[in-house]
């Protein structure tokens, strides 16, 4: 079985961060018209559901606050690493199947703070 190392699976996020335009890598007072986002500024919850969804189980990846298109990035890579489909609506990333602590683990290993819910 091949060492995986997920950070090289979901790639380097942070590189989607918005840069500082004068390459100071100095704290800044943050600008309100740029929305920043990055792992571990808010508790990532992650559950697993199967409501309204003909009783297909799916994990439910919720609180990671970020432009849609970010979302989209780390659904995709969360879908990969997993092997499964998914999608990204209304701020979740939903992946079908149960994954809560194979996601809970590379989401971890990535920065973010996360917490499972339910059982």
């Amino acid at each position: 079985m091949p060492d995986n190392n997920w950070k090289d699976i979901l790639g380097n996020l942070y590189e989607e961060m918005p840069k500082d335009p004068n390459g100071d890598n100095e704290y800044q007072e943050p600008n309100p018209e740029v929305e920043k986002w990055y792992p571990g500024a808010d508790t990532v919850y992650i559950y697993k559901d199967k409501k309204s969804r003909n009783g297909k189980v799916v994990t439910i990846v919720e609180g990671i606050v970020a432009e849609e298109d970010i979302l989209k990035n780390i659904a995709k890579k969360l879908k990969t690493a997993c092997g499964v489909g998914g999608s990204v609506k209304e701020g979740l990333i939903i992946i079908q199947g149960d994954y809560k602590l194979k996601i809970k683990e590379i989401l971890d290993k990535d920065g973010f703070k996360t917490k499972l819910k339910g059982g």
